[in-house]
């Protein structure tokens, strides 16, 4: 089995040392489909829409995993997320294993964690000289692309969970009032558990322009039904980025409601609020933050 290894190992080497005098002519896609490692992973790109960015202008740096690698799932898990309704998490699955930068062997040892397109920072280890990334083994580095750079890895990465809707709001630290107005309204479970959805999110800064005696009467339990159709005044169902939501003139919000939505081409105002920071994503739906509440129409 050593012998396999160190066969493979060095097929892989001999092969990448000669796309390496290419530097320059070829794209990441391009060199990856002619080494012949990563056919797994090309047809991963795919399905996942990712192989017209990676051809793109970049730079990126890919840690990529072999077919060997691909092998480790099993047949049923790499079937399972070339599914079509899988797109999302095979999406997140390979931006994961890209940085949005060029970065030699030399730089990527020289530091602690570099962030992934994925949002989620990948480990690096150097240890009795072996390099290991997010926990698997560079095997190969510095094949370089006119668009970035390739190293070899020898394990399929996986990025840790997402937070959902509630947990990325706490984790943010800047949305204690809202979080606060979600359990009281009895929406907290729902934003947890339910979606996907979208949330316009008033910080805690935006609840204090309301005064303190207005929030701590809609915290009341005899105003459950009020503030609960002002909190779904800020939701809407469905994903809906920044990319897409500048491009709307109103959506509907859960109180039933339309919210309108205009973008200046620098702002985005959403029923009068502004947006002041977008695409906080959550493994069920993504919040924008807004700099006010957004009360409903009497």
């Amino acid at each position: 089995m050593f012998r396999s290894t160190l066969i493979t190992a060095v097929a892989i080497t001999t092969t990448f040392a000669a796309l390496a005098a290419q530097e320059g002519q070829k794209n990441l896609v391009q060199v990856a489909a002619e080494a012949g490692q990563f056919q797994t992973l090309l047809a991963a790109a795919k399905a996942a829409d990712l192989v017209e960015t990676l051809s793109g202008k970049g730079p990126f740096t890919v840690f990529a995993p072999t077919d060997a690698a691909f092998e480790k799932l099993g047949k049923k898990t790499i079937a399972e997320l070339l599914k079509p309704e899988n797109k999302p998490k095979l999406a997140a699955i390979l931006t994961y294993h890209v940085v949005g930068s060029k970065l030699p062997a030399a730089k990527v040892t020289g530091e602690k964690s570099l962030m992934s397109l994925q949002g989620s920072p990948l480990a690096i280890e150097v240890m009795d000289g072996k390099v290991r990334i997010g926990g698997a083994n560079v095997v190969t580095t510095d094949v370089m692309a006119s668009n970035g750079i390739i190293h070899v890895i020898d394990t399929v990465l996986m990025p840790p969970a997402a937070p959902n809707l509630v947990e990325a709001a706490t984790k943010a630290g800047t949305f204690g009032t809202l979080l606060k107005a979600a359990v009281a309204a009895g929406l907290a479970d729902t934003l947890a558990k339910g979606g996907p959805f979208t949330v316009f999110a008033p910080t805690d800064a935006a609840f204090a322009k309301l005064g303190d005696a207005t929030i701590a009467d809609l915290l009341l339990p005899a105003n459950k039904d009020k503030l609960a159709g002002i909190l779904k005044h800020h939701i809407v169902a469905g994903e809906v980025k920044a990319a897409q939501a500048v491009g709307l003139k109103e959506a509907k919000a859960l109180d039933g409601t339309m919210l309108n939505l205009h973008y200046d081409g620098k702002v985005l105002m959403v029923g009068g609020s502004k947006v002041v920071a977008t695409d906080v994503m959550a493994s069920n739906g993504v919040i924008h933050v807004v700099d006010a509440v957004i009360l409903p129409a009497n």
